[in-house]
């Protein structure tokens, strides 16, 4: 759709240009084209092919622009996703519910062997 734009941008510059030249020039280039003098219906026609060729390139332009608008768009969501996961993975969540553990009762055994564990409570 862009480079659809820059051709219709390049022809309406083409298009007003060379009607310039040949208003400015009228009267060599008139008898070239068998043109005794310039009538309302010819101007007529020749500003209706250039609005038709600007709203052409207008329409074209805003086409562009709103492509262009919904990949930003797009490109935004997926930079906040990503910047979100690295967030998480720089700061792991810390669980808030740190569930203490039953103290058991310490039995004073002159000896120094352990006390028994049970492993199944786990």
């Amino acid at each position: 759709m862009k480079k659809l734009h820059q051709i219709l941008q390049i022809a309406l510059l083409v298009y007003f240009g060379a009607f310039l030249i040949f208003f400015v020039a009228f009267d060599t280039l008139g008898g070239i084209f068998g043109m005794e003098e310039i009538t309302s219906d010819s101007m007529v026609k020749i500003t209706l092919i250039g609005l038709i060729l600007f709203l052409a390139a207008w329409g074209s332009s805003y086409a562009a622009y709103s492509s262009l608008t919904s990949q930003i768009k797009k490109m935004e969501s997926e930079t906040h996703a990503l910047k979100a996961k690295i967030y998480d993975f720089e700061h792991p969540r810390v669980p808030s519910n740190t569930s203490t553990k039953p103290t058991l009762p310490s039995d004073k055994d002159p000896s120094n062997i352990a006390p028994r564990q049970n492993f199944t409570d786990k």
